[in-house]
């Protein structure tokens, strides 16, 4: 990076790379402006927002009438008063904001989490988005109103770059977004963002590429953990499975409806009356039996763990923590309690590093009494959920660790419990196997510890179809093992909903079916024959698929290209991808292959229009085995047994392809115009870290359809090629 001289506003410029980026900083006023190939891309605090308020001493009281309202007044900063509740701020206002302005850009995209479209809309007209992790029930769809989980990034795209803006703050922040048109004039894009507290750490990603952005967000944040390959399998789950014998008569119903699954689920109730690490010894008497029957089969157990102990100092776990000083205390300094599902309740700091370490340690089998190493791990109600607090979460007055006041970091605390659950879990096995964490609370950087998910969703139509824009925008602020709650998780659908929601389900990628106890059991084989066989069948492309899914993970580990994405991000010249039908499909790709999915959600389908990307694509229809241009829009024919009308691009150099697996061979399927195969296959052992530590792993190599490859046999199909790994 050079220095360029001072101009005549008193402004210097520093330049990098090979001189196509440039930083001008002028201090009065400030103004920052990054230049790309000579274009002003990025700016900040170009319309004079940048705001921050300093810590203060509290306001001494004042004796004279004369002062009593200047008084009233400066307190009323000090002092705020929510519905029954008082918020009393120690260290006074200390909000920060500033403007981005990004030059030529209209379309937005991330910020999660909302129940909204992909496209961040314009909030000049209405309430700006906000991020502020809480407990929401059955949320409003098309809401710029903050969910279980946030993430301050967005990326910015037009037909000729795509730019990230980071605003790395985890108290309560709200973002306005104002985007203008005019003739002759390039698009502008102004984000306001707006912390109640912390300080002010915002980065600019200059791409230019989608993927470049995606990977220097990873660098800042964090990759995808490579997850274990049975959590890439179908979970089946509810509030709650009664006992023992109704966890094996549904996993036995699954192979007597030949419908795979990998993982089965257990809700609190499996606990000793609401505590954590334990067991009830009436419903769950052999616990481990469980286990190892359920692992002779070849699945796993995950279990509930949540962030509320139980207060009750009868209870080792609740007096251990609470004479190590390991709860979260109010503003006087007295442990702060809560309610939640044990009723009384008080929370663990996991912002305190030794609150974590030994959080983790309790997940060792020694200590967790009945559980196995085939055990798995959700953390729930981690935002925290605390019932009857304000908006069901724990006061911002709260005290962590050093001192620091919740309102600080209310959107870590649920990542810091995520955080010492995969610490946990690994620490278990001595750091040789991969954990399953699931988590529904989380921040940036949540994607190198596991899976979240979209929370309580309900079972209708329109939570069907808002959950793919959802999930998009997690995927591409780095959060890509995500998924929605197959039927929603409250009401009880319809038999069409269910099997248009699994069919949806079986192309995301954490494929989880949950519903609550007050609704009907919702096991696949209880609705009738027609149902049955329609989610078997899109359960069993999943399963089919499995390997495919894998090494997009693997892409996601290494590269940080989501295994699921917006059509812009692979067609990203094409303004027809940025909006419009294209928000409800999406592509899963790697080496230069793109397979396009269009989930149906709408009911009593019998169409849907599918947008085809690329005026010079070919698109090969999977099920109907025809060929289709691109650069138009179709209507295709659907069924009730149709999986998302999926389609495979065909390049004219690259043979696009995707695996699957048949008794420990994998196949692939070519569509191919031009008789050439070029992509890979990853392989490990799909549990451990030998592939990270020992480097155990295969990566298939490039294939010739029209020669027999050394790692490849034929089958009689000429478009079907069998791989059987010595791995």
């Amino acid at each position: 990076m050079r220095v360029e001289k001072k101009d005549k506003k008193n402004a210097v410029t520093l330049t990098w790379g090979t001189g196509q980026y440039q930083i001008r900083i002028q201090a009065h006023p400030l103004l920052l402006q990054v230049f790309c190939d000579g274009e002003v891309t990025a700016s900040l605090n170009e319309q004079g927002r940048l705001f921050f308020e300093t810590v203060k001493d509290p306001p001494k009281q004042r004796i004279s009438e004369a002062d009593k309202d200047e008084q009233e007044d400066s307190e009323g900063l000090w002092r705020e008063t929510f519905k029954k509740f008082v918020d009393i701020k120690a260290n006074g206002p200390t909000s920060v904001g500033l403007d981005f302005g990004l030059h030529g850009f209209s379309h937005v995209y991330g910020l999660p989490e909302h129940a909204d479209t992909l496209r961040l809309k314009d909030t000049s007209d209405g309430e700006p988005y906000r991020l502020y992790n809480l407990d929401v029930f059955g949320y409003s769809i098309h809401s710029p109103l903050g969910l279980y989980g946030s993430v301050p990034f967005l990326l910015a795209h037009s037909p000729d770059r795509t730019v990230g803006a980071f605003w790395l703050n985890a108290s309560e922040t709200l973002l306005d977004v104002h985007t203008s048109w005019k003739k002759m004039v390039l698009p502008h894009t102004n984000l306001r963002w707006m912390s109640e507290s912390g300080v002010i750490d915002s980065f600019i990603l200059l791409g230019p590429s989608p993927s470049h952005t995606f990977l220097q967000y990873a660098e800042l944040t964090g990759y995808q953990a490579l997850p274990p390959l049975f959590s890439l399998g179908y979970h089946q789950c509810r509030w709650s499975y009664d006992d023992e014998a109704d966890v094996k008569a549904v996993d036995a119903g699954f192979d007597r409806h030949a419908i795979p699954y990998d993982v089965i689920w257990l809700d609190i109730e499996h606990t000793r009356q609401n505590r954590y690490f334990t067991w009830d010894s009436q419903l769950f008497p052999d616990p481990v039996g469980l286990q190892r029957h359920l692992q002779e089969r070849e699945r796993k157990l995950v279990v509930i763990s949540d962030p509320h102990i139980k207060v009750d100092p009868s209870w080792e776990l609740y007096s251990e923590a609470q004479d190590r000083g390991y709860f979260v205390r109010d503003r006087e300094g007295k442990l702060y309690n809560g309610r939640c599902w044990p009723g009384e309740s008080c929370y663990l700091d996991f912002t305190s590093p030794e609150v974590r370490a030994w959080y983790s340690s309790l997940f060792a089998l020694d200590k967790y009494k009945g559980s196995t190493d085939s055990l798995h791990v959700w953390n729930d109600m981690n935002e925290p959920s605390v019932f009857g607090g304000p908006e069901q979460t724990m006061p911002k007055d709260a005290v962590h660790h050093g001192g620091v006041e919740h309102r600080e970091l209310h959107n870590l605390y649920g990542f810091y419990q995520h955080l010492a659950t995969v610490e946990g879990l690994i620490s278990r096995s001595g750091g040789l196997e991969r954990p399953f964490v699931l988590s529904r609370s989380f921040f940036a950087g949540s994607q190198r510890l596991g899976a979240v998910w979209t929370g309580d969703n309900l079972a209708t139509w329109e939570y069907l179809k808002i959950s793919i824009p959802m999930l998009l925008s997690l995927s591409i602020v780095g959060v890509a093992f995500c998924g929605a709650d197959v039927g929603g998780f409250f009401q009880d659908p319809k038999p069409e909903l269910l099997i248009r929601w699994y069919q949806a389900g079986s192309l995301q990628p954490f494929f989880r079916g949950h519903s609550a106890k007050m609704m009907k059991r919702r096991e696949p084989w209880l609705f009738g024959d027609t149902v049955t066989a329609a989610i078997r069948n899109a359960v069993q492309q999943r399963y089919c698929l499995l390997p495919y899914w894998y090494t997009l993970f693997h892409q996601a580990h290494t590269s940080a290209k989501p295994p699921i994405r917006p059509l812009w991000v692979e067609f990203s010249k094409e303004q027809d991808t940025f909006t419009s039908i294209s928000i409800m499909q999406f592509c899963y790709c790697h080496s230069g292959s793109a397979l396009l999915a269009c989930p149906v959600t709408d009911p009593g389908a019998t169409k849907v229009k599918v947008l085809l990307p690329g005026s010079g694509e070919n698109w090969y229809d999977v099920q109907t085995k025809r060929i289709y241009s691109g650069g138009r829009t179709l209507s295709l024919a659907v069924t009730l047994d149709t999986v998302g009308v999926p389609l495979l691009t065909l390049e004219p150099i690259h043979l696009t392809h995707f695996w699957w697996s048949v008794h420990n061979q994998y196949i692939f399927l070519t569509a191919s115009l031009q008789g050439c195969a070029e992509g890979y296959l990853y392989l490990d052992d799909g549990h451990s870290f030998n592939y990270r530590d020992k480097k155990h792993f295969q990566v298939a190599p490039s294939v010739d359809t029209s020669t027999q490859g050394v790692w490849l046999r034929r089958k009689h199909l000429s478009n079907h090629l069998v791989y059987t790994p010595s791995f």
